[in-house]
This record gives C-alpha cells, sequence and structure tokens, in this order.
C-alpha cells in the first residue's frame, strides 16, 4: 500500500484536476443574507476542532436555530447539556480553530462554515438562550473565516432524506456500552435514557 499514497500536493493536483469555477467563487468571508437565511433555517450542525490529543466531530441540535448571529462575521453557539467529556471545548481552548457543517431535514446541501472560536461565560450572551429560566453553561463564539455550500452528492448518495427508515437493526446505546464494559447494564441504561434526556434537554 505505501507504494499507492499520495504524499505531495502536486500529485493529488494532478490526480483529480483543477476546480470547477462554481466551487471557487461560492465562497464568502461573512454571512451573506442568503448564507445567513439558510444557515438560521438549520437546527442540526456537525461541530470539528482539533486540539493535542486529537481531533473531534460533535452534532450539536436545538429546537429552533443551532446557532445565532450576533453580526455577519460571528455566529454564537450555546453549549446545552451533554456528557460533560467537553471534547470540543477542550479543544477550543487549546486550538481555536472550528468547522461547522449545518444541515435542514430535505436538503442534499450542507453550509459550512470555517473560522476560529471562543469560550465565554457573558451573562448577556449566556440570557441570549434562555429557555425558561435555563441557560447554557457556556456560548461558544465563531468568528466566521469562510462560508460556502457543499456540493449535495454525499447526501445524494447516501439518500439521508429520502431513504426508509434503516435504524430499526442498529445496536442501542446501552448495547454499546455493554459491549465496552462487562456487567453494565446496558437495557436498563436504554428503557431509562429517554425520561433522563427529556428532563435533562436544556
Amino acid at each position: 500500500m505505501a507504494d499507492h499514497v499520495i504524499t505531495d500536493i502536486t500529485a493529488l493536483e494532478a490526480l483529480y484536476g483543477r476546480p470547477g469555477k462554481a466551487s471557487l467563487i461560492k465562497v464568502a468571508d461573512h454571512l451573506t443574507p442568503l448564507y445567513r437565511k439558510w444557515i438560521m433555517a438549520s437546527r442540526l450542525c456537525v461541530v470539528s476542532t482539533v486540539g493535542p490529543d486529537g481531533t473531534d466531530g460533535s452534532p450539536r441540535g436545538d429546537d429552533g436555530p443551532v446557532v445565532q448571529e450576533l453580526d455577519p462575521k460571528t455566529l454564537l453557539l450555546p453549549d446545552w447539556r451533554g456528557n460533560n467529556r467537553m471534547d470540543t471545548l477542550r479543544n477550543i481552548v487549546s486550538d481555536g480553530r472550528i468547522s461547522l457543517m449545518f444541515m435542514v431535514p430535505g436538503s442534499n446541501n450542507v453550509m459550512r462554515v470555517n473560522g476560529t472560536a471562543v469560550i465565554s461565560v457573558d451573562p448577556d450572551l449566556l440570557g441570549r438562550f434562555d429557555q425558561k429560566g435555563r441557560r447554557p453553561r457556556s456560548v461558544v463564539v465563531i468568528t466566521v473565516g469562510e462560508v460556502y455550500s457543499q456540493c449535495a452528492r454525499a447526501l445524494m448518495r447516501a439518500r439521508v432524506w429520502t431513504s426508509d427508515d434503516e435504524s430499526a437493526d442498529l445496536p442501542t446505546v446501552g448495547e454499546l456500552l455493554a459491549e465496552q464494559e462487562a456487567g453494565f447494564d446496558g437495557t436498563a441504561y436504554d428503557a431509562e435514557w429517554g425520561a433522563r434526556a427529556a428532563k435533562t434537554m436544556w
């Protein structure tokens, strides 16, 4: 396999050729009106970060727009309750580079934002996300470096929004945990998860 590994950019560009015009002109350095409209329709994004311990990809979701716009160069992402591993947050503290992929059910397009981020506990920013008295513990403040649309082919190939539900035969989280730790009660974990999530959503 080593003989077939591409190790320089020149070889990579020779293999793939030049990018099309549309893939070059689509990049903006701030939220344009149409990019803003698309991203504000998204309730789900995947956040990617990098740090001294490696990379991390984390889904973030909300019951409305998953981010808020502070200004055309700044997005706000609330850090709602999770599992307290803080992989994303640890990476941001160590290395502020961040990428986000925004999705909207039914659309095969994905909007991408690349930039830098910091973690803020500013009370005014936390208050923007108040949910009946509950607030996130922190807000990720993202400075937009570039924003652009992603080619729809990946979601089209995967039939993400058009295929029948294929999740019935997937292992549950409880089963995955029991596989990792002998004696872990995965059945109880799965049975209790719905109620626990409902109480700790925010």
